[in-house]
């Protein structure tokens, strides 16, 4: 399995990921915080992305973009420098006073593989990135499985009952991802249905910390391709990596 993270040596490409990210989250909780407001996930998706677009405009105007909330500009395929961003990431989350399982994606591709990235959780307070390094929480107590909220994997269980595992459902790809960053799971299980845009940052992220990534099948995930569904994920830590992959191999043999 070939990695799928060559860190951009400009670290102005770093810096700009992690700004941006802190930016859009600061726009949505000034949004989150107005009383009254109808459609108001609608609305973040649609804020937030146009500030990233304009951003992104005016600092990289030579490059790409491949965003969840705008329409798939087919040029990004022969760009050699394309942001993968996901505005909102979690707007159910968003749209649920007091739910901090939200987040901004923002991920930068270089010549096949992801170069730089941040994830925000603006309601936490918190911008993960490789810009800035951040220390490893402790392992779980317990081995802890990070699912979601609305559509956790079929093989889950399996694979829970199989690893004597906790499930702990959350939000945003970007919150599982991070709270396995932050020693809150071991492991961030994900299948049936995902994009680019859902996992770009979050693997940056993770394998810039040293986090284990891998789809289902043991492959590595692969970005800026023609069709941007990604629909499965697995990031671990190092620790719980070698008894998950022998789990999931197990389990995805049988299928």
């Amino acid at each position: 399995m070939s990695t799928s993270y060559i860190p951009t040596r400009d670290r102005a490409d770093h810096e700009l990921a992690h700004r941006l990210a802190e930016a859009a989250g600061a726009l949505l909780l000034a949004l989150r915080a107005k009383p009254g407001r109808a459609e108001l996930s609608a609305e973040g998706d649609r804020r937030s992305n146009e500030f990233l677009l304009a951003a992104l405009a005016a600092k990289r105007p030579g490059d790409a973009v491949l965003s969840e909330e705008s329409a798939d500009d087919p040029s990004r395929l022969s760009a050699r420098r394309v942001w993968i961003i996901d505005p909102l990431d979690g707007s159910r989350e968003f749209g649920e006073e007091g739910r901090t399982d939200w987040a901004v994606h923002v991920a930068l591709w270089i010549d096949g593989a992801l170069a730089a990235g941040a994830v925000a959780l603006p309601a936490a307070g918190q911008v993960f990135s490789t810009w800035q390094a951040h220390q490893l929480g402790e392992d779980p107590e317990q081995l802890t499985l990070l699912v979601s909220r609305s559509r956790p994997p079929a093989l889950v269980g399996d694979l829970a009952e199989r690893l004597t595992a906790r499930l702990q459902p959350m939000g945003s790809a970007g919150a599982k991802a991070m709270a396995v960053l932050r020693g809150a799971g071991s492991a961030y299980v994900h299948a049936g249905g995902q994009y680019e845009w859902d996992s770009a940052a979050p693997v940056a992220v993770a394998l810039a910390h040293g986090l284990r990534v891998r789809r289902l099948d043991g492959s590595a995930p692969r970005y800026n391709q023609p069709d941007p569904s990604l629909p499965d994920l697995v990031i671990s830590r190092p620790s719980a990596a070698p008894e998950l992959w022998g789990a999931l191999d197990a389990l995805t043999s049988h299928t």
